[in-house]
């Protein structure tokens, strides 16, 4: 018999798709019978009236994302009768996976009413619960997750099979009849009684507990008591960046300024850490110098339990030693973690792969770290592409990731750490074979960095394919494009990319960069002066040194002689001199650096960003101010030697430091907003693209934003500005580059 099949594509695996078409189909009376592939879900039916295909996209489960409904026809050996979920079907990945999702309304209340799972750790269903940190293989089933030695209960099975029950094929359902067990344990042996309430009895007491999570293992400590604030920072060695904090919602009420926005993102089912204002009750070590906390709300059942019991915020840190991966195994945990906890919350349940929080901020809207929840999400491809071949892009040395293209779609991977720790290259190098195994990935080109002593960059030449090498600053550009749907054919764009550094098209150091291109091509228009880097990577880490250069360069020397007495500056004088390990750079992030030493931030950066953050927060308690520094013009360079001298002239007469910081910011947008106005007015570009780390900085992004009023511009939302985003903008490049009749353009200088 004739019928008619049905594709749905998209993310429509483990969101519970084929139940909610079965009881779609009950109600339409059709008969046929519906399985996931590795397409995604297929449908089989005799009929399909315009009802039910409508039905398909606007009643979708809440985890779902329709991206297509495929007409076609099929034929029926037999006459089907009723409808009925058949088994998957096929190997291979064409279809999206779901994210991770937090806790849903009701399995939260379900933990804490009296029925089998009660306080069970573990609950879930087809709308929250763990999906990508448990996934080994697709189709996802059970047999391709870490649940797999979970063999159901009866009445586990009985919901698993009812199709009327929310359990209904939840390929993770357990209870605590059949599924991951919970324990407490000290010193690698198990405490006998309630894991939680062992747990709750140390941070109570000031301890530090490790616990597993979803994507791996978190530090917890009361985050009200600055003992244990510092005894955690102090065996961490982690004496400045900001602490994750974890709470319910009415305990963050206590301790944050929380907007209609920062409650969407908190409540959202990728359950990220968000940025808000914080009230100033909490201790200072929380987040020393900053008026930002990064806040969550718990996102699993073991984490509403022990929040509950503990009734407070708990400091959740990532459970790994610094600069390393996040640490997932139990004894991964015991060997690294032992010496910088007194007890551990331990489960069964296999972690698949290492899953960090995601980062976000609600206001502006902007993704800082691209991680559990929001992966492995795919970005559909900008029109003009959809014969882009299939491309592997393996991102930067910095906060990596990669991005596969397949399909007319775009996957960025979650956050791999920087590829300069041989653990975070190691975790590196498994994503790429991880990725690719799992989504069938066949790789027709690779994209790298240009910068040849990259770690990620000498991983692609070794792969024996098609390179295409793709500048830094072009990467940003392309990414921001990306994210934005920019048409292939939409012209070029004004691209302001702002960041620490990136090898530049003459070889030189840039990150401070105004560019007019597209996908497949890019010109350096307009750039920061270069200025020595005193000690090269140094300069990263000590921001005097970079205030010593931009003085010099600005002919305030004596300036320099006053700030910095206590420093070794002949020397460094000498070495810039003779250009001795002191490239020049065009650096927006290393400008940051050295306006913060100017205002007062003179000892080393504990951690990458922190002078730029200090300044961000310092500007951001500055009265209202209409003034801005003036960056100014030699050639196609900014040049912040009219800023220096308004900040001289503003120290002089007794302005604060939080005007001047204020100043500053205005100044920089201001410069750069200018000349990208001047390319879109004159016609030489259709938009302004804003891309590159320095645009997490929300008063820098926001003051960009009311410098370019009037014009269309392009922001980052969803893929990282910073170097978390490279990877994307590298696979569109190589993309456009790879199709025949483009021609492969290089950044110019």
């Amino acid at each position: 018999m004739n019928g008619v099949q049905i594709r749905v594509r998209g993310q429509v695996q483990g969101v519970g798709f084929r139940p909610f078409i079965w009881r779609l189909a009950q109600g339409h009376g059709l008969v046929g019978e519906v399985l996931n592939d590795p397409e995604g879900v297929l449908i089989r039916v005799l009929s399909a009236p315009a009802g039910f295909l409508a039905d398909i996209r606007s009643l979708a489960p809440p985890l779902a994302r329709v991206d297509a409904v495929e007409l076609g026809e099929c034929r029926f050996e037999l006459a089907p009768v009723g409808f009925t979920i058949a088994a998957s079907a096929g190997q291979g990945a064409e279809t999206r996976v779901t994210p991770d999702a937090a806790t849903c309304p009701e399995c939260r209340a379900e933990i804490a009413e009296p029925c089998r799972r009660k306080g069970y750790a573990f609950t879930n269903c087809t709308h929250c619960g763990p999906r990508f940190s448990i996934l080994r293989g697709l189709p996802y089933d059970r047999a391709q997750t870490t649940m797999a030695p979970f063999e159901m209960c009866p009445a586990c099975r009985a919901e698993y099979s009812d199709p009327a029950d929310r359990r209904f094929h939840a390929q993770p359902v357990a209870c605590p009849d059949c599924g991951p067990r919970l324990w407490f344990e000290r010193a690698a042996a198990e405490m006998p009684g309630d894991p939680i309430a062992q747990a709750v009895a140390d941070l109570r007491a000031g301890r530090i507990v490790a616990i597993k999570g979803l994507g791996g293992f978190h530090l917890a400590c009361d985050a009200r008591n600055p003992e244990a604030l510092a005894l955690l920072r102090s065996r961490k060695r982690r004496p400045a960046k900001p602490f994750a904090l974890m709470a319910h919602e009415e305990v963050l009420h206590d301790v944050a300024h929380l907007s209609g926005a920062d409650l969407v993102a908190l409540r959202a089912p990728s359950a990220p850490v968000v940025l808000v204002s914080g009230r100033g009750v909490l201790p200072e070590l929380i987040a020393p110098g900053m008026t930002q906390l990064g806040v969550m709300l718990p996102y699993t059942p073991l984490h509403h339990l022990l929040l509950s019991a503990f009734d407070g915020v708990l400091v959740m840190t990532s459970g790994n030693l610094s600069g390393e991966p996040q640490v997932i195994g139990n004894d991964e945990a015991r060997a690294k973690l032992s010496n910088f906890v007194d007890g551990f919350v331990m489960h069964d349940r296999d972690i698949a792969r290492r899953l960090d929080d995601s980062v976000v901020r609600a206001d502006p809207p902007m993704v800082l770290r691209h991680a559990r929840g929001r992966v492995p999400g795919t970005i559909p491809m900008p029109k003009g592409f959809e014969d882009a071949p299939q491309v592997l892009a393996l991102g930067g040395q910095m906060k990596g990731a990669i991005c596969l293209i397949k399909n007319g779609q775009a996957l960025l991977s979650h956050h791999l750490g920087d590829l300069d720790d041989v653990l975070c290259l190691e975790e590196f190098h498994k994503a790429v074979a991880d990725y690719r195994a799992l989504f069938d990935h066949r790789a027709d080109c690779i994209a790298v960095d240009a910068h040849p002593g990259y770690r990620a960059t000498q991983a692609g030449q070794n792969m024996g394919l098609p390179l295409e090498g793709v500048y830094h600053h072009h990467a940003h550009l392309a990414a921001c494009l990306a994210e934005n749907g920019w048409p292939r054919d939409g012209g070029p764009v004004a691209g302001i990319i702002l960041d620490g550094t990136g090898l530049g098209a003459d070889g030189t150091i840039w990150g401070g960069e105004l560019l007019l291109g597209e996908y497949a091509r890019a010109e350096r228009i307009a750039h920061l002066r270069p200025v020595a880097l005193p000690g090269a990577d140094r300069a990263a880490r000590e921001p005097w040194r970079n205030l010593l250069a931009q003085l010099d360069a600005a002919e305030l020397g004596v300036e320099a002689d006053r700030i910095l007495a206590d420093k070794p500056i002949g020397l460094l004088r000498q070495a810039i001199s003779a250009g001795l390990n002191a490239p020049l750079s065009s650096s927006a992030g290393r400008l940051f650096d050295a306006f913060a030493a100017a205002l007062g931030f003179l000892g080393p950066q504990s951690y990458e960003g922190e002078a730029a953050v200090w300044l961000e927060a310092l500007a951001l308690t500055a009265p209202g101010d209409a003034r801005a520094y003036t960056l100014g013009r030699v050639g196609a360079a900014l040049d912040p030697l009219p800023m220096w001298r308004q900040w001289q002239a503003d120290r002089n007469a007794g302005v604060s430091a939080p005007v001047m910081a204020y100043r500053f910011h205005a100044g920089l947008a201001r410069g750069f907003a200018d000349r990208a106005r001047e390319l879109v007015e004159s016609g030489q570009a259709q938009a302004v693209a804003l891309s590159g780390g320095c645009f997490q900085n929300a008063l820098l992004h926001r003051l960009t934003l009311d410098a370019l009023a009037g014009l269309p511009v392009l922001t980052h939302c969803d893929v990282p500005a910073n170097d978390g985003g490279l990877a994307l903008g590298q696979a569109l490049v190589a993309a456009a580059r790879q199709n025949p009749g483009i021609p492969s353009h290089p950044v110019t200088g």
